[in-house]
């Protein structure tokens, strides 16, 4: 299931746990006062464990705790509305501040209700995973190493001195590579006479943009459709690092939305 440990009285109470139980009884209930997704467990959040385990449960003598593979857990996830919003972001990427899921939001709403490749539970779904174990829950768009180890590396088209670090992996999929910077500078419409323009890529709105091209592009959206996530994870990674955890942001994008 989507949470590793026990939620509620007496329970484990990791933040991520917490955070995507009280997104999901947000969904399932839509209460005029929504708990706040904030991963920090209290008389609140057990408080609407309990009811919800009175009434939609129908639990006589309800514990106030949610545990994985549980009755309560399966019952929430039959009344999720299945359908993208900021608590199903958040849940989905458990460790990703606020504030970047504020930013974050909007865009990816937009997206999702735009762009054909990611529109639809499957498709979207396979498209957070992957996103979302590659910017390490929205918080990182440019990678942490220097790109030096990319130096020299002719099949990225990295054929100039520097081209390593200055095309180092950037945007919340991690684009690597003077090939493929310059083929979604071409789409995009950058200027590349400026010297910095690769740092655009860091950027809330190209960071999502890039990732959506490179989706696209290699037209994983076919892959989602076929629930693929190791053929995914292949042309993403060139690998499968991370498989597991991606796995895991897969599981709970799937327990809100499908």
């Amino acid at each position: 299931m989507c949470i590793q440990c026990s939620v509620g009285a007496g329970g484990v109470n990791m933040k991520s746990d917490v955070r995507i139980v009280q997104a999901a009884l947000n969904q399932a209930l839509s209460p005029e006062n929504p708990l706040v997704v904030d991963g920090l467990i209290g008389p609140a959040t057990i408080s609407v464990i309990d009811a919800f385990q009175r009434g939609a449960v129908g639990l006589n003598r309800p514990d106030g705790r949610v545990d994985p593979n549980g009755r309560t857990l399966r019952t929430l996830k039959g009344l999720q509305p299945k359908a993208f919003s900021s608590d199903c972001l958040a849940a989905v990427m458990p460790t990703a501040p606020l504030s970047k899921i504020e930013t974050y939001f909007p865009l990816m709403q937009s997206a999702s209700e735009q762009t054909e490749s990611v529109s639809g539970a499957r498709r979207l779904a396979h498209f957070l995973a992957q996103i979302g174990h590659e910017s390490l829950s929205l918080f990182y768009t440019e990678e942490l190493a220097s790109g030096q180890a990319y130096e020299g590396r002719s099949d990225l088209g990295n054929t100039q001195p520097g081209d390593g670090v200055r095309f180092k992996g950037r945007g919340l999929i991690q684009l690597t590579g003077r090939y493929n910077y310059e083929q979604y500078a071409e789409y995009a419409g950058i200027d590349t006479s400026q010297p910095d323009w690769p740092e655009l890529l860091s950027t809330p709105e190209h960071a999502l943009k890039v990732s959506l091209w490179f989706w696209e592009t290699r037209h994983l959206q076919e892959k989602a459709d076929h629930d693929d996530l190791l053929g995914i994870t292949r042309r993403v990674n060139g690998g499968y690092n991370g498989l597991s955890d991606r796995q895991a942001y897969l599981q709970r994008a799937k327990f809100f939305m499908e």
